[in-house]
């Protein structure tokens, strides 16, 4: 691997303040270049890269509907529901994942998508999963008089 420093080697492409110094150097580059953040600290050669996966946070349509099915909750209307609760596998590294999981009254398994508007994707892989899995599945938007449902 020639040409490649330390960084490398340890199979990260991080670098020490040194490492980057060297690496400016190397490339002809004077002074310090404001534009590069994967600096780090000096640190021991086993330091890793780790992938950190967080959560989809609601906006604010998802989290006014997750208001309303909790109004339902209390009233009776949904025994259970969870925000992107589950993900399903629709074909090899294509997933679709609803915004909310829903257990109705009558104890059958709801997934409801919470659109503003819907983009040809995600109409495509709600009517996918509708046709591969046992579940209902519904379109939900807001409307002037409250949510509007629709079964797909």
């Amino acid at each position: 691997m020639r040409g490649f420093g330390p960084a490398l080697l340890r199979g990260t492409m991080r670098f020490t303040e040194a490492e980057y110094a060297a690496l400016q150097a190397r490339r002809g580059i004077k002074g310090e270049d404001k534009g590069f953040a994967c600096i780090l600290p000096e640190t021991p050669a086993t330091v890793e890269a780790r992938a950190e996966i967080r959560p989809r946070e609601m906006n604010k349509t998802e989290a006014a509907y997750g208001n309303y099915l909790e109004a339902l909750k209390h009233s009776g209307q949904v025994l259970w529901y969870e925000f992107e609760g589950i993900k399903l596998r629709l074909a090899d590294k294509t997933f679709y994942m609803p915004d909310y999981a829903v257990i109705a009254k009558d104890g059958v398994m709801e997934m409801h998508e919470v659109k503003g508007f819907w983009r040809d994707d995600a109409r495509v892989k709600i009517k996918v999963a509708a046709a591969m899995y046992p579940f209902r599945f519904l379109a939900v938007k807001k409307g002037r008089d409250g949510w509007e449902r629709e079964n797909i």
